[in-house]
């Protein structure tokens, strides 16, 4: 058995998959700015970490007419040898491993027939869901597209690429109507996912999967995560510890659901089926930890990591690694290590 692990995302009514190794970042949708006598799939593009990045929307492969972009859509920006394009979806869902020899990569009669079948290399079938595979390589190799990425990545800012620019706002093609709140917002994102070049040469990435907790946003490191997971079923545990919520399957395999709010002192809400949890690996323990929200993949600097705040509590102290920006609101980094050496996700018997 040969197994590959896909990150899968929604694009209206269908869902696709990507292979995760593929996928460098994931953050909400930006300001673009528009580029003149592009290819009709191609919005615009953004300056990633000071590197110019054309930008898909995967609707005008499905045959839709050019769609108006949402502040809830994400961008994934995926690389193809040594090549990056960013691809605009309306929902980031969970990690799979598939088993590559279940994937129907012949007949795709299936699909509804709007579909271009020219970027797909397979089918997986989940939970009586189809996800659609796309084959980057395929959509890479358009020579249109293949050769606006190689004119992006010659240039080192979006003022380079002027003379192409086009003369229509990115809000006025895709984002007509929105309020001037929302403008600032799109704005302020394109902002966020610039990095100064000295910063990325002097000081390490930290790459981290971020949650939400009620209001606030917390960092895992990546490292330690599997997977993104639905719950849908749960089996309780008898005299487990208050922060142990139970057991639920996850394709055949037994994996303990915990809840850190307790060990954080954060308000707990009651756990319901469909919930969405994050599956940490650390040596040979394997727990499921429910969480309010998966928002996005982030990568952040060392340097941009700073201690807590002297008026955090001495026991969050012991399990947070410190505080970054992000989004206008402040990145509480977890320490699951720490959590892990403890014994808190521990089923003690």
């Amino acid at each position: 058995m040969a197994n590959k692990q896909y990150l899968t995302f929604r694009l209206y009514d269908l869902q696709y998959g990507i292979e995760s190794v593929l996928v460098q970042e994931i953050f909400p949708l930006p300001e673009l700015t528009t580029i003149a006598e592009a290819s009709a799939e191609v919005i615009g593009i953004l300056d990633w970490q000071r590197q110019i990045v054309p930008v898909m929307h995967l609707g005008v492969l499905e045959g839709h007419p050019v769609q108006h972009c949402h502040l809830s859509d994400y961008v994934i920006i995926v690389q193809w040898e040594g090549l990056q394009i960013g691809i605009v979806v309306t929902q980031v869902n969970e990690l799979l491993d598939l088993d590559t020899e279940d994937l129907a990569t012949e007949s795709f009669s299936e699909l509804p027939s709007h579909i271009n079948t020219m970027f797909i290399h397979g089918v997986a079938t989940v939970n009586s869901e189809m996800i659609v595979l796309l084959s980057l390589e395929r959509l890479f190799h358009q020579e249109a597209l293949l050769n606006l990425i190689w004119d992006a990545q010659m240039q080192t800012n979006i003022n380079q690429a002027e003379s192409e620019l086009s003369q229509t706002s990115f809000y006025d093609l895709y984002c007509s109507g929105i309020t001037p709140k929302e403008r600032a917002i799109f704005r302020q994102r394109a902002k966020s996912i610039r990095q100064p070049i000295d910063k990325l040469e002097v000081t390490k990435p930290i790459s981290l999967m971020v949650i939400r907790f009620g209001n606030q946003y917390f960092g895992v490191n990546l490292e330690l995560v599997q997977e993104i997971a639905y719950i849908r079923n749960l089996v309780p545990i008898p005299y487990s510890p208050k922060h142990i919520l139970g057991y639920i399957q996850l394709r055949g395999e037994i994996i303990t659901l915990v809840d850190i709010r307790h060990i954080l002192h954060l308000p707990i809400t009651p756990v319901t089926i469909g919930a969405m949890a994050v599956v940490v690996q650390m040596n040979n323990i394997v727990v499921a930890i429910l969480v309010d929200e998966v928002l996005e993949l982030s990568y952040i600097n060392s340097a941009d990591l700073k201690p807590l705040p002297t008026t955090t509590s001495t026991t969050n102290k012991l399990y947070l690694q410190g505080i970054a920006p992000f989004q206008e609101k402040v990145l509480i980094v977890l320490n699951l290590a720490k959590i892990f050496i403890e014994g808190e996700l521990a089923v003690r018997k």
